[in-house]
């Protein structure tokens, strides 16, 4: 059987689902991320919805980060600044997105994807769920999503992972730098802890939360310029030899 990518929500009780599935890890290809962006802000638009949860198909990887494939067919820096516009694309619509996200990670997770992560507003795990930046790994650099991973984690984390970018970090570190606030041991757990979370929160002053979202992210506002800027820096260095070979090695 040949699974396909997908994004898809679900609206029930004033609770939201995305759910994002790509077969090779939950890698994000550029038109995923167009859809997982989209989806972000209808759905953050929709009137009948108090709190956004987020979260992957499978049960073995949150995401991969960016798809292999699609960067090995990057061959000018313009293609290459609106690949990585991807990723700051969900990463803004995320900040913008007037409801709390909740993440719900129930694997290991790369590169963009520990953006994503970074960028919910409340991110639930289980011990499975060890991260990497393997950016530097391939002649990149987490460009695009270390504004998100400082952000949560600080700079002395965000850069460790980032330097370290060939080992993974564990679940019980990431929580402790501030990235998870939670970590559980089964994704039957996650999954039923996350689902009370997010009716609980279903229970507070919408107004107050909105309110909240925004100091959350106090500071923020020239994040579209800077992601832009970030997203051609990544679009000029994978077009190096280096960063060439690296990817071919990998395929």
């Amino acid at each position: 059987m040949i699974l396909e990518a997908y994004v898809n929500q679900e609206i029930k009780n004033n609770i939201a689902t995305i759910e994002f599935f790509h077969p090779e890890q939950n890698s994000l290809p550029s038109d995923i991320l167009k859809k997982l962006a989209n989806t972000i802000t209808e759905v953050g638009n929709n009137n009948d919805v108090k709190v956004i949860i987020l979260k992957s198909g499978g049960d073995r990887t949150f995401c991969a980060g960016a798809s292999f494939q699609e960067l090995i067919s990057i061959d000018n820096a313009e293609t290459g600044k609106l690949f990585f516009s991807g990723f700051a694309n969900v990463i803004n619509a995320m900040r913008k997105c007037p409801k709390f996200i909740i993440g719900r990670i129930q694997g290991k997770t790369v590169g963009g994807g520990v953006g994503i992560a970074a960028s919910t507003d409340y991110c639930m795990a289980t011990k499975f769920a060890s991260i990497k930046l393997s950016e530097l790994n391939v002649g990149i650099g987490p460009f695009v999503v270390s504004p998100a991973i400082e952000r949560k984690m600080g700079v002395s984390a965000m850069s460790q992972i980032a330097i370290d970018a060939n080992n993974f970090y564990d679940a019980n570190w990431a929580r402790e730098k501030g990235l998870f606030a939670n970590v559980y041991e089964s994704i039957e757990i996650l999954d039923k802890e996350v689902q009370k979370f997010a009716e609980h929160l279903c229970t507070y002053n919408q107004e107050a939360m909105l309110e909240m979202k925004k100091v959350f992210w106090r500071g923020t506002d020239d994040w579209d310029n800077l992601l832009a800027e970030r997203a051609a820096i990544s679009g000029r260095l994978v077009l190096s030899d280096f960063t060439k070979e690296k990817l071919k090695s990998y395929s």
